[in-house]
């Protein structure tokens, strides 16, 4: 299974593939931190140069927005679009919980996407344009704390909802604009039901083997209602087989079966970023990928993902650059596998910035 993976998410043999063919593959790059998507996806390419995500968002063949568990990701623009409808769907702002936080009712968000929808209408404005031209209408005033607020929580509903997206940084500003004024031919936010084979099969072309359960905590942090999501995978019928690997069932592509018992272990020693989605994908809980002893040293704390020392597709250890030198800390004192690392510093030199000579153990 995790030599599938690697192989499957451009780790082991890179592609000669763009940005947006990656971020497809993968269902969307974390870009939370730029500089991580970027390096998620310049370690998957053989060719190109830095800032292929920047690029290709400017392009329109890539779109930033709050899509998987409120996050920002890069994602194509259908996947966007599909994602988006899928988040929007748990209605988290209806929630008592959620209005209580942010002091804003349905009522307000309804307002808020048809507002954001007309002031960002071809225009691209950084955080304070949008909410200084937001706050003229006295009924939006009380909420001025929260839509300035630099996490975003009171952008996401209206994102998920295709009123905003992200645009161009406007130096260190960011900027927002509507998903059409920045993707060519955008078709707007499609049904939830119509969304999720979409996210479903792209999910598992790339994480699979996973169940209902994975997927909505990876989607939503579990907020999805269990009905709903499994009556999307059981909608794909013929499409998925339930297979067990190592004890665990979960749902596969059907037409990755037989590429998966084709698929040799391995043994390969993997170097990956921060935020990367091979770990994001199956969650920092699953204890089969990330030993559980271990999850804090890759889960850390504010949200922040450790770098990712991979051993045979399992993590082994995290790496950090540190003054020159590729600073690798393995589990449970295993031997750090200098050879191995030493061949990758090249590739990882390019993808992250860092001028690396070597390698020593933490």
């Amino acid at each position: 299974m995790f030599a599938w993976r690697v192989r499957r998410q451009f780790v082991d043999q890179r592609t000669h593939s763009n940005a947006a063919a990656v971020a497809e593959r993968l269902c969307g790059v974390q870009a939370q931190v730029t500089s991580a998507a970027e390096t998620a996806v310049a370690l998957r390419r053989s060719t190109g140069k830095p800032g292929a995500v920047v690029d290709a968002l400017g392009e329109g063949t890539l779109l930033k927005t709050w899509a998987m568990r409120g996050t920002l990701h890069a994602m194509t623009p259908e996947q966007g679009a599909a994602a988006l409808s899928l988040m929007a769907s748990a209605r988290t702002w209806e929630k008592p919980a959620w209005t209580k936080a942010s002091g804003a009712t349905p009522e307000d968000v309804a307002a808020l996407v048809k507002a954001v929808g007309g002031i960002l209408d071809g225009q691209v404005l950084t955080r304070d344009e949008l909410v200084s031209a937001l706050i003229a209408e006295p009924r939006f005033q009380p909420l001025e704390q929260h839509l300035r607020s630099g996490w975003g929580s009171m952008l996401k509903p209206l994102a998920w909802q295709g009123a905003l997206c992200y645009g161009p940084a406007r130096g260190t500003s960011v900027t927002f604009t509507n998903p059409a004024h920045v993707v060519p031919g955008w078709a707007g936010i499609p049904e939830p039901d119509d969304a999720a084979p979409t996210i479903v099969r792209a999910y598992l072309g790339a994480h699979g083997p996973g169940s209902p359960e994975i997927f909505n905590t990876w989607l939503t942090r579990g907020f999805l209602s269990k009905t709903t999501v499994r009556r999307w995978f059981s909608a794909l019928g013929n499409e998925l087989t339930e297979i067990d690997v190592e004890g665990r069932r979960g749902y596969f592509l059907t037409e990755h079966l037989d590429e998966l018992a084709q698929t040799k272990p391995t043994s390969a020693v993997h170097l990956l970023g921060q935020f990367d989605q091979y770990v994001l994908g199956p969650g920092t809980g699953d204890t089969v990928l990330l030993p559980g002893d271990h999850r804090a040293k890759v889960s850390r704390t504010a949200g922040w993902i450790s770098p990712l020392v991979l051993v045979g597709g399992r993590i082994a250890g995290t790496w950090e650059a540190e003054d020159g030198t590729l600073v690798v800390s393995m589990f449970d004192g295993a031997p750090v596998p200098t050879a191995e690392i030493t061949a990758q510093l090249p590739t990882v030199a390019k993808a992250t910035g860092h001028q690396l000579t070597g390698v020593r153990a933490a």
